[in-house]
C-alpha cells in the first residue's frame, strides 16, 4: 500500500497567497477540522500517513503537493513559484529521503507540483503564474534516463493545471475544457464537470477509490454513474486558499 505524506495548517493560513479568486476569511479551526477529516480519509486508504507538523512561517504549507512530484523512480522537489513558499521544500526534503531516491528543480526554473500532471511516461506542466518554460527545459533534461516526455500546457482562469484536468485512472481524466485544452488529452476517454462545477475537475485517485470534494454533487453523480467508488470529503474552507483534494498530500506508491 501507499504511504502519503500531509502537513497540519499554519496558524497563518489566513495569509496564504490568493491568484484567481477573492480573498474571503478563513475560519482557521474549521480549516483544522476539515483537514483532519481528510488525513483520516487517507489513513482508510494507504499504508501510513506521514503528518508533518505545521509550520507558522509558511502560510500555504499544508498543500503539500506543490514542493514536490513523485514518479516511480525519483521525487522531484520543486521549486515554488511564489517567493512565500521556496522555503517549503526543506522540511519535505527531510520527509521523502528516507522513502525516495530525490531530483531537485533549481533556478531559474520555477514550478508548483499542482502544475504537474503525471499520466505514464508522459509529464504535463501547466504554463501558469508558478511554473515556468524553464521547467520544463530542465524537467526534460533531468528526466531523460528515465524516457519520460515533458509537456508545457496552457491554461485559462485557474491556479494550475490539475485544477483544469486530473486522473481517474490509467484510461481516464476528469476535465474542465474551458480551462485547458482538451486536444492534448486525445488519448484518454475524457468526463467533462458538470457545467455549473468549474472548479471539480480535481480529484485524488487512491488504489480503486477516488477522493473527491462534497462540494460538487453533479459531478460526482457522474463519476458514480460511471463506477467509481467515491470517498468525499468538504473542504471547503481550504478552497478559499485556492485548495483541492490533491494539494494535500504527496502519495508515494508502494
Amino acid at each position: 500500500m501507499s504511504i502519503a505524506i500531509t502537513r497540519e495548517v499554519s496558524p497563518r493560513f489566513n495569509e496564504c497567497e490568493i491568484t484567481h479568486i477573492e480573498r474571503t476569511p478563513i475560519d482557521l479551526n474549521f480549516a483544522r477540522a476539515q483537514h483532519r477529516a481528510y488525513v483520516n480519509a487517507l489513513k482508510e486508504l494507504v499504508y501510513d500517513v506521514i503528518e508533518l507538523p505545521a509550520e507558522a512561517d509558511f502560510p500555504d504549507s499544508v498543500f503539500v503537493e506543490d514542493t514536490a512530484f513523485i514518479l516511480p523512480e525519483a521525487a522531484v522537489i520543486t521549486r515554488p513559484g511564489a517567493d512565500s513558499r521556496k522555503a517549503e521544500t526543506r522540511s519535505i526534503i527531510q520527509a521523502l529521503s528516507s522513502h525516495i531516491n530525490l531530483i531537485h528543480v533549481c533556478e531559474p526554473a520555477t514550478i508548483d507540483g499542482g502544475d504537474v500532471l503525471v499520466l505514464g511516461e508522459n509529464i504535463y506542466v501547466g504554463l501558469s503564474t508558478r511554473s515556468n518554460r524553464a521547467a520544463i527545459d530542465q524537467l526534460s533534461e533531468l528526466l531523460e534516463e528515465y524516457r519520460y516526455t515533458v509537456t508545457g500546457v496552457e491554461l485559462h482562469d485557474c491556479l494550475h493545471l490539475k485544477s483544469a484536468v486530473t486522473r481517474l485512472d490509467d484510461e481516464t481524466l476528469l476535465i474542465n475544457k474551458e480551462w485547458v485544452d482538451a486536444s492534448h488529452f486525445g488519448n484518454f476517454d475524457l468526463i467533462e464537470v458538470h457545467p455549473s462545477e468549474p472548479y471539480a475537475a480535481n480529484c485524488l485517485p487512491i488504489g480503486e477509490s477516488i477522493i473527491f470534494p462534497t462540494a460538487f454533487l453533479k459531478t460526482c453523480a457522474k463519476l458514480e454513474e460511471r463506477g467509481y467508488k467515491v470517498i468525499t470529503v468538504d473542504v471547503s474552507e481550504l478552497a478559499k486558499a485556492e485548495g483541492a483534494v490533491t494539494c494535500c498530500s504527496l502519495i508515494i506508491p508502494d
